[in-house]
């Protein structure tokens, strides 16, 4: 890739963005040596690495990467024989637990269709050493100190160190405290020289205090002495010391024969971690700059869709439109200056870079790019004093340069080409330049102020015009770029808006060429057409906006309406389960008084307990349709006409079976009996019923309805109740069974003395509902169950 290029182009400053979002030297050693590849798979490979990392960012954060250090240099070390330091264990340890953490980020609670993500491949390949790691944490505190736990001998040596030093300060401090010495002293304190313990005595009386004299203050007026009695503590203490330093180089010889013998592994972990970090500072940037990554095409094609140059500021930049390579091979922009042209080449041409760098770029859906085998670029103002080069040949000896580099796999990038000379000479290269690229194939981008290299480009092949749009009333440039439309001088207008007579506008307007006019013509009636047509659209949005806006009220004025039926239905509901629930309560009551008969051993009330226990069930049967189907016509048929009391009629929606008492009124309610139950329903909610139908087939259906909305076990567990309990739950199960349309059941009364089982066979033989019984046979409970048939 043209070094110069990458220059003038600013990518230096795209890798100091993304040096800036790495977190260790590893992968800023890795960034540093980012640059753009021209292989097509080398460059799938490294957005695929940009998009991966993305990915992470989005699900599960920024990356656990506190700890990573550069640990190759102790590494090597350990090759060579040496022993680490403390502070290189340290860096060892935090980079194996960094490792530990950052395994777990990649590999957990990660959704399977991600296999074949590379930062989770990554991650898979790391290998943590906890027994290497919790080694190093437990014998090292800090850079400076080993723990006290690093190993018995350590801790045995430090505890009598700490005792020798306690002895001493017992020591010295009777001494300073005592009655004979206590005037010899300059300060009541115990201190140390050397390592060893000393008290400070006035320099008069030093003779004294028999003892080892170790220092003297800077005055002379303080001199430092070691009295005998400690002297040989003293001496012991620093064998001891002696002794601790061995035992620590032990410990760190020990710590670095455990690292040695996994070297290779971390070796490779740093590998993977470095290029995790470049990974994961490529995402961060794509995700700071709200990039995507845009189609690769085959073909030697751009094509940026609301594109925003990368170094300016996002709230202020306009994003462009751009294409090349779509039918035509050249685009000349022009446009006034400051109108964005040179923006609209440094974008490009970056672009081209970022991605062919595995980088994703600012871009919206959509965007395509081929890739290039370099990218060559004259832009902004080379004029060197020193080799006494103009503009214009500074410019024209690059320009050459490129031309005779440049293939057809290159992409070529001019700015104010053949300007710093003569117009018309200047205009007359440029057409030159441009059509010998044209000609060759070369994709070219190419700014002019030259109204030749306008016409030049409406007349020739695969070359095509573009301008940068600029608003005359407000003397302002849009920075919007319009491709396919050639830019028209604006030197009058602005000119006239600034002040300048309407007499000298005419009159340098007459020394145009009557060509130059049409010309000018021409373009001032498509940019008075591009504006009209821009309106025209700018107001049919406003109107679909006012659509979708309306379409949007509606939408929530039907919900509305749908949830003020849900209530009102909700509503009915309640008020019918709170009938049913008064009427339950009723027949309760009844049940009860009815109870009491029972037990007075009456005959008749036998039959009227069973019909009331019936009764309730019913009304349970009632309470869940009205809860599960309430106001709902089961199925469509044609309500029924000419109803008179005393015809059959069926409940749609409780799947019941019921008789007309009276006509129905104006509003269509008709007040029917189900069972025990009268109440008013809406005619639509009745069907006659034909009494000539299969009388079988009918009590099918009735069972079957009654099976899905009263649902009852098979069997009824009775063991741990006497018998009286047992009867009375006996008779209640049987009710409910036949009501909901069971043929056989269960009952449950174990084996025991045989006492439960007689009185149950002798309920039964009498009860209206069963129609056979039997006790279980092998597999059914034998004789611990009853299985009733019932009829």
């Amino acid at each position: 890739m043209d070094q110069k290029a990458l220059k003038v182009l600013e990518y230096d400053k795209i890798i100091k963005m993304l040096d800036e979002r790495s977190v260790s030297e590893l992968g800023r050693a890795l960034t540093g040596m980012l640059v753009p590849s021209t292989d097509l798979h080398e460059v799938e490979y490294r957005l695929k690495e940009t998009t991966d990392a993305a990915a992470f960012l989005w699900r599960k954060g920024s990356p656990p990467f506190g700890g990573v250090h550069d640990i190759r240099s102790s590494l090597k070390r350990i090759e060579l024989g040496a022993t680490l330091s403390i502070p290189e264990l340290l860096r060892i340890g935090d980079m194996l637990r960094c490792c530990r953490i950052l395994k777990q980020y990649l590999t957990n609670d990660v959704p399977s269709e991600w296999e074949g993500n590379l930062a989770l491949e990554l991650g898979r390949q790391i290998t943590p050493s906890r027994e290497v790691e919790e080694a190093i944490s437990h014998a090292i505190i800090s850079e400076e100190e080993i723990s006290d736990h690093a190993s018995p001998t350590l801790a045995s040596i430090r505890r009598s160190i700490r005792q020798k030093q306690d002895s001493i300060k017992d020591k010295l401090n009777a001494i300073i405290r005592s009655a004979e010495f206590k005037k010899y002293m300059q300060d009541a304190v115990v201190t140390m020289r050397g390592d060893r313990y000393v008290i400070p005595v006035k320099q008069e009386y030093k003779a004294l205090v028999p003892g080892l004299i170790h220092d003297m203050s800077a005055s002379g007026a303080t001199v430092f002495i070691e009295p005998l009695s400690v002297v040989e503590t003293n001496n012991e203490i620093k064998a001891l010391l002696i002794r601790e330093q061995q035992e620590i180089e032990r410990i760190l010889a020990e710590l670095t024969g455990k690292v040695a013998e996994i070297k290779d592994l971390l070796k490779a972990n740093v590998d993977i971690v470095a290029r995790l970090d470049f990974m994961f500072a490529k995402a961060k940037l794509s995700r700071d700059l709200d990039c995507i990554c845009p189609k690769l095409s085959a073909s030697r094609a751009i094509k940026i869709l609301q594109g925003r140059h990368p170094l300016l500021d996002r709230k202020r930049v306009v994003p462009i439109d751009i294409e090349l390579g779509y039918g035509f091979s050249t685009l000349v922009i022009t446009g006034p200056n400051t109108g964005g042209k040179t923006v609209t080449l440094k974008t490009v041409g970056l672009f081209v870079l970022m991605l062919q760098a595995g980088l994703h770029v600012p871009v919206k859906e959509g965007s395509e790019f081929g890739l290039f085998g370099s990218v060559f670029a004259d832009i902004g103002d080379e004029q060197s004093i020193e080799q006494s080069l103009s503009t214009f040949s500074s410019h024209m000896k690059n320009i050459v340069r490129i031309l005779a580099e440049a293939d057809e796999s290159s992409l070529v990038l001019f700015d104010e080409l053949g300007a710093g000379t003569d117009p018309t000479e200047g205009a007359a290269l440029a057409i030159a330049i441009l059509e010998g690229l044209t000609q060759r194939g070369i994709r070219t981008i190419a700014t002019t102020h030259y109204s030749e290299l306008k016409i030049f480009a409406m007349t020739r092949e695969r070359v095509q015009n573009a301008c940068c749009e600029f608003d005359v009333e407000t003397l302002r440039p849009t920075y919007r770029l319009l491709v396919g439309v050639p830019g028209k001088s604006n030197a009058f207008a602005i000119s006239e808006k600034l002040g300048l007579g309407k007499d000298v506008i005419e009159r340098a307007k007459g020394y145009l060429t009557q060509d130059n006019l049409r010309f000018e013509d021409v373009l001032s009636d498509i940019e008075k057409n591009r504006i009209e047509s821009r309106k025209e659209r700018e107001q049919a949005e406003d109107l679909r906006r006012q659509i979708e806006a309306l379409r949007q009220e509606t939408e929530k004025e039907k919900q509305k309406i749908a949830r003020e039926r849900d209530q009102i239905i909700a509503k009915a509901k309640e008020e019918a389960r709170a009938l049913v629930r008064e009427a339950r309560r009723e027949a309760e009551e009844l049940l009860e008084r009815l109870k009491e008969l029972e037990k007075k051993g009456i005959e008749q009330s036998m039959k009227e307990l069973q019909e009331a226990r019936a009764g309730v069930r019913r009304l349970d049967h009632l309470e869940a349709s009205y809860t599960d189907g309430f106001g709902i016509r089961s199925a469509y048929a044609e309500p029924p006409k000419d109803l008179k009391p005393g015809e059959s009629v069926m409940l749609l929606n409780l799947n019941q079976k019921a008789t007309v008492l009276d006509e129905p009124d104006g509003d269509g309610q008709v007040l029917v009996q189900a069972g025990i139950m009268k109440i008013k329903v809406h005619v639509s909610q009745l069907s006659r019923v034909d009494e000539q139908k299969n009388a079988l087939e009918k009590m099918q259906h009735v069972r079957t309805a009654g099976v899905k909305a009263s649902p009852i076990g098979l069997e009824l567990d009775l063991r741990g109740l006497n018998v009286e309990e047992a009867l009375d739950r006996v008779d209640k199960y049987l009710d409910d069974a036949v009501i909901a349309g069971l043929h056989e059941v269960t009952l449950i009364h174990g084996k025991g003395t045989g006492t439960l089982r007689k009185a149950i066979s002798e309920h039964l033989r009498r009860h209206q509902h069963v129609k056979s019984f039997r006790l279980g046979k092998y597999g059914e409970g034998e004789t611990g169950v009853t299985v009733v048939s019932l009829g």
